[in-house]
């Protein structure tokens, strides 16, 4: 007996989903567990595993089609138990007319119903046709690429052409083709959010600049027994979720949120971190800041990264959240205005690290300067807490030192 397909629960209150890319045609062998089909909803890409090794036998939702959690979108028919593989069975006699094979020819492997009346309606013989399905069937797609492969009739008498000369229009240079691409759910619900922070809340961005030599001249000294010691490279961005959180600590309303007729405080910590993923931006959380050590910070970040890039965060991981941190400066960003991530109440943009003239003591020398760019939502975070915000993050990097002592 086949055995359904059915859409598995992507999380909480997530009903919709959409079918991605099939992994296995029609026809296809698949072991117990493997891969079967990705589905993608508004926050995460999940695949379906085969519940049993077997064949798929029927796909009822092609990729891109929508469908509901608990929905049937395919059937797969199970082998049997110590089974060998069965060969090929002689078609039945196939409908009269021109897909019948000619007179002494060898009688064709297995055609499906389907091919066979795709065959029937072209008038192709199914003789000649490959098969590619199991014991060299002849699936539908078979058919449809025979039907296709066939020889044209050739053309009848030329028209009489007009003894005028006719001009022919100059095609314009270069391509003015146009591709239209179905929206993801993920892209769909990013779009959604940001046009929601810039609806909801009253979003304000302060600016600030941090010279970065201090950091990098630490990162320098220690990056090597650090990645032989923790196994992974002592980056940036753990310094920065370190002074977040000493920022946070200093300014708590950057980590509320704004829930009328309230405004609710944390004592915890969670940063967002914004990658790049596979199927867009994601913002997946590291959970309790606060009491990770900057190896911990590393690692987890270094995590993200990689299963981000493979589609393969959690939908847990992606919720949640009291604050953002995005690296624009990985993509070479000098400046830019980041939106908040509804519900939180502030994000911190971090950017390209470029030397600049800076008179110092008196002196004008060159430096490894980074703009800081806090956006906040102003119904909670006023310009005095973003400004104080932003210089906390500021003399951290600049004296890291006070990381460690957290003064």
């Amino acid at each position: 007996m086949a055995l359904e397909l059915k859409v598995p629960e992507v999380g909480e209150s997530i009903t919709e989903v959409v079918i991605g890319t099939w992994k296995k045609r029609e026809g296809d062998g698949v072991a117990l567990d493997e891969p079967i089909v990705e589905i993608e909803s508004d926050k995460a890409t999940v695949e379906l595993p085969a519940p049993a090794a077997g064949t798929v036998a029927k796909i009822l939702k092609a990729s891109g089609e929508k469908a509901v959690v608990g929905e049937v979108i395919g059937f797969l028919e199970p082998a049997a138990a110590g089974a060998a593989p069965q060969p090929p069975v002689t078609a039945a006699k196939p409908p009269a007319g021109p897909a019948q094979p000619a007179a002494g020819s060898a009688p064709a492997a297995r055609v499906m119903p389907a091919a066979a009346r795709v065959l029937g309606e072209a008038g192709v013989s199914a003789a000649g046709v490959a098969g590619t399905g199991p014991g060299g069937r002849v699936t539908k797609a078979d058919a449809a690429t025979a039907v296709a492969a066939r020889p044209t009739a050739p053309a009848g008498p030329p028209a009489t052409r007009p003894t005028a000369p006719v001009l022919q229009p100059i095609a314009a240079p270069g391509s003015r083709q146009e591709r239209a691409v179905l929206i993801s759910p993920i892209r769909r619900r990013i779009a959604e959010r940001l046009v929601e922070a810039q609806q909801q809340a009253a979003l304000l961005t302060t600016f600030n600049e941090v010279d970065m030599s201090a950091v990098m001249a630490l990162r320098a000294r220690f990056k090597d027994v650090f990645q032989e010691r923790y196994g992974v490279k002592l980056g940036f961005m753990s310094f920065f979720v370190r002074a977040a959180v000493e920022a946070l600590r200093a300014v708590p309303q950057v980590n509320a949120e704004y829930r009328d007729p309230h405004i609710v405080f944390r004592d915890y910590y969670d940063i967002g971190i914004a990658v790049g993923g596979g199927k867009g931006l994601v913002v997946p959380v590291i959970r309790n800041a606060e009491m990770l050590s900057f190896a911990q910070i590393e690692q987890t970040i270094g995590d993200f990264a990689r299963r981000a890039a493979d589609n393969k965060l959690k939908l847990e991981e992606l919720q949640g959240g009291t604050f953002t941190i995005s690296n624009g400066g990985v993509y070479g960003s000098m400046l830019s205005t980041p939106i908040i991530n509804p519900p939180q109440s502030g994000i911190l943009g971090l950017h390209a690290i470029t030397e600049r003239p800076m008179a110092v003591n008196g002196q004008v020398v060159i430096r490894p300067m980074m703009y800081l760019a806090l956006s906040y939502d102003h119904r909670l975070v006023d310009g005095r807490e973003a400004v104080t915000f932003l210089k906390r993050i500021k003399d951290t990097i600049e004296d890291p030192t006070r990381l460690m002592l957290e003064v």
